[in-house]
């Protein structure tokens, strides 16, 4: 190994901003792993420290920054510290950060993030920029490190997006959209049955889009194949744009033993003016259809959504729309956004920008709404002897455990909190829900002996 190599061996890695930008996290830490680094929980202790960004909106760009600057300030009683920055912010922004943030070290973009090991292996010229364009695409033989707990995992089936919304800079920093071959997505979802992953969440930016570009192959057919994968119990869809859920989908999605009943469809609206100059592609008569259509062929199936206020010109009468839409749906999951405005985005050089009060109050009333449907859904639980995939003991209480429904996914959706009977991590286990919660279940197990079908 080179000097450096030797020298700087142990790394802490911050991952900000969404499961996408995770997997790329992963990677870089199983690069770094392979070349002989160890992985740090302490900031404290690391010889080098990487910051994966987000530069999608400007919350997401003021939270990398202060986290930036303040893993800049271990280098006060470490001197030899190497501060490394990843991601879409310096793709985003790679000449201005080289300039604003003098003590980082290395500035990697979101396409050559995966030589971090290579870049590292020598002393980097303090400021040193790799954000070329490459068109990288993840596959299987890439090393990565599954920060998830050990049965469950992202994996993402392509990179770039093929919309062109006008309040999003994605396609500016990701690039077009790229689907990895079907082949190489099945390898490493077997690989990870190897070890012990038993639910397997699919990303993209537009998981309806994938294999759009060059034909190939579409999401049914690769879910198709996944299914047949042994060892895998759940398979989830993330983030799927209505305008290409087709019937066919539908129906495999209805009678399928390991696909959960669970889609995440983004709407941001549900104005038809606030649509059309969002360059959406749909209205909300096709949404409501779409809606229909999804309860009426997957009986039972979860819903999550997320939506944006403040859209530039969102009149009162538009959010009124936004807000009844919302209560009309009762979607099981939500997540509500104030609009940003984006330099290189077609809506930050719209007039008529919204004022920031007015953007808080928008998403606070959306908030409330979505709390009592939320209420209302998990309430129909309550007897209900449930599947129950079990991660651990609970991140916010240390005397119960914690699992996941199969209508929940990680990180972003609430919990099920197991306070009794014995619950064992990575299983799927049959639970009594006793108690429900504006976003969180509670329940006991009942059964840890057989196996359990998502339709239990």
């Amino acid at each position: 190994m080179t000097e450096i190599a030797n020298s700087l061996r142990k790394v802490h890695l911050i991952s900000l901003g969404c499961s996408r930008n995770r997997v790329d996290s992963e990677v870089m830490l199983g690069t770094l792993l392979g070349k002989g680094w160890e992985s740090t929980n302490s900031p404290e202790q690391a010889d080098a420290v990487i910051v994966n960004t987000c530069g999608f909106i400007q919350s997401a760009k003021e939270e990398s920054i202060d986290t930036i600057l303040s893993a800049s300030e271990l280098k006060k009683h470490n001197p030899g510290l190497k501060l490394i920055v990843a991601g879409c912010l310096t793709q985003r922004y790679k000449g201005q950060l080289a300039r604003g943030l003098p003590e980082v070290d290395l500035f990697i973009g979101t396409d050559e993030f995966s030589r971090i090991g290579e870049l590292l292996s020598t002393p980097p010229k303090r400021g040193s920029v790799h954000a070329r364009r490459t068109h990288y695409l993840y596959n299987e033989d890439m090393p990565r490190i599954n920060t998830l707990a050990r049965h469950a995992a992202y994996v993402k089936i392509a990179e770039g997006c093929q919309h062109n919304c006008a309040f999003c800079i994605i396609p500016a920093i990701r690039g077009r959209l790229r689907s990895r071959p079907l082949q190489s997505v099945v390898a490493e979802v077997l690989h990870l049955a190897e070890d012990g992953v038993r639910e397997i969440n699919l990303i993209a930016q537009d998981l309806a889009a994938y294999g759009r570009e060059n034909g190939s192959s579409d999401l049914l057919e690769l879910l198709k194949a996944l299914e047949k994968i042994e060892g895998i119990d759940w398979i989830r869809c993330l983030y799927m744009y209505p305008e290409h859920i087709t019937d066919e989908f539908l129906e495999f999605l209805a009678t399928s033993k390991k696909v959960v009943k669970y889609l995440d469809i983004p709407v941001q609206h549900a104005s038809d003016e606030v649509l059309k100059r969002m360059n959406r592609g749909v209205d909300r008569a096709m949404l409501r259809e779409v809606f229909a259509k999804l309860r009426a062929r997957v009986p039972g199936i979860a819903i999550r959504t997320s939506v944006m206020v403040g859209f530039p010109g969102e009149t009162d009468a538009d959010f009124e729309q936004l807000r009844d839409f919302v209560a009309e749906q009762h979607f099981d999951h939500l997540g509500c956004f104030s609009y940003s405005p984006e330099e290189g985005t077609v809506a930050g050089r719209m007039p008529d920008q919204i004022d920031e009060e007015v953007k808080a109050s928008r998403l606070d009333q959306i908030m409330e709404i979505q709390k009592s449907v939320s209420r209302a859904a998990l309430s129909k639980y309550v007897g209900r002897v449930m599947p129950v995939l079990v991660e651990g003991v609970s991140e916010e209480i240390d005397l119960l455990w914690q699992g996941r429904l199969s209508v929940q996914a990680p990180e972003v959706d609430g919990v099920v909190y197991i306070n009794d009977g014995p619950a064992k991590a990575g299983t799927i286990q049959m639970v009594e829900i006793t108690e429900s919660h504006d976003y969180d279940l509670v329940g006991r197990v009942v059964d840890t002996t057989r196996r359990h079908s998502l339709d239990s």
